[in-house]
């Protein structure tokens, strides 16, 4: 017999699965990243997959910096995840939050320790977890991060079905007198910068109106103009700067200052570092033009000022140093032939602000 409430029988017995929120789905998500998760520790981690917090050991840190600060950051992948869902493919995107995350600590010349994720969607699905898991743990292992735990959050009716949304938290360290905060940089210094990849993390809400909205586009679209379908295109991992340029600092070249180009572009981000008093020049015809920008501008009819504020316009980190390092950091990237670096710019007198010259 059903149990009365105010009147009314109910006969249907309500647990949190019916509710939505399927706990098994969440084991057999444990069960199936928890070797590649593990395989990114380093003898620092103490705890393991499934414990309620993480403990790492800090005295080896300790013991190889003589004042070293922690720098931390949280970032997500925006609504690339979108794109992830029109593809079916998500691999990429854990290789995303990493790149966003360590690059965001990386300007301040820290080198990154451990991340911890936060997987938030409608329903838990293990294959989609495994899959944004698997590019978290290739990019942890490339760059000598701990994938050291995080969260998965079943939220039905706060997400829509086949919603899903991506965060983490990066933490490293550098000695406190080595940290990279702009205060050095003077009129004449050198405006470097490293190529991105595409998109990155940045601008999807506006490319995804210009292309699917405008320019009428399928995901699966074969454009003249791209060397790939749109979809993987859109899809290009975020690269990550950490082996390089831990290598220059690694070389003792003084890097004054460094900005990873997120939203806002090259226009906001750079002002971030600079001090009073200075400005940047930026020679727009200095490093390669990506055909996925002009599409997007064309589509949009976009001026040069919205572009460089919305999206990285094909530069994923810029530096500045004296202008007598440039060899030198040219040199020490002969380890490191991928990545490819332009001189785009220079320091000069000013208000904190970027002006983008022909």
């Amino acid at each position: 017999m059903g149990r009365r409430f105010a009147g009314k029988t109910f006969m249907t017995v309500v647990d949190y699965k019916s509710a939505g929120v399927d706990i098994q789905a969440g084991n057999e998500s444990v069960r199936r990243i928890k070797q590649a998760v593990e395989s990114t520790f380093s003898p620092a981690v103490l705890t393991g997959l499934g414990s309620f917090a993480a403990l790492y050991d800090l005295k080896k840190i300790i013991n190889d910096y003589t004042n070293p600060v922690l720098v931390q950051s949280i970032d997500g992948v925006g609504t690339k995840t979108i794109i992830a869902r029109m593809m079916n493919r998500y691999d990429t995107l854990g290789i995303d939050l990493v790149s966003a995350t360590t690059n965001d600590i990386l300007v301040l010349g820290a080198k990154p320790l451990t991340l911890l994720d936060y997987i938030a969607n409608e329903k838990l699905d293990p294959y989609i977890i495994e899959q944004l898991v698997s590019g978290m743990v290739c990019a942890c292992r490339e760059n000598g991060i701990a994938l050291v735990g995080g969260e998965t959050a079943e939220m039905p009716g706060t997400y829509l079905p086949g919603e899903h949304d991506l965060v983490g938290i990066i933490t490293g360290v550098v000695e406190k007198d080595k940290a990279i905060m702009g205060k050095n940089i003077v009129p004449g210094d050198a405006v470097l910068a490293f190529a991105s990849s595409g998109l990155h993390t940045n601008g999807y809400s506006l490319a995804r109106k210009l292309l699917f909205d405008i320019g009428n586009y399928k995901i699966d679209a074969n454009i003249p103009s791209l060397t790939k379908s749109l979809g993987e295109t859109l899809l290009e991992p975020h690269i990550n700067y950490t082996r390089p340029v831990l290598h220059i600092l690694e070389q003792n070249i003084e890097i004054k200052g460094m900005a990873h180009i997120t939203g806002g572009g090259l226009l906001e981000n750079i002002p971030r570092v600079l001090p009073q008093g200075a400005a940047v020049n930026i020679q727009k015809n200095s490093w390669p033009q990506l055909p996925i920008f002009q599409l997007l501008q064309d589509l949009g009819r976009l001026n040069d000022a919205e572009m460089y504020r919305t999206f990285n316009m094909g530069v994923g980190l810029v530096m500045i140093t004296s202008a007598a390092n440039i060899e030198k950091i040219r040199a020490a990237l002969n380890a490191f032939p991928e990545f490819k670096l332009y001189h785009i710019g220079d320091v000069v007198h000013g208000k904190g602000d970027v002006s983008l010259c022909a």
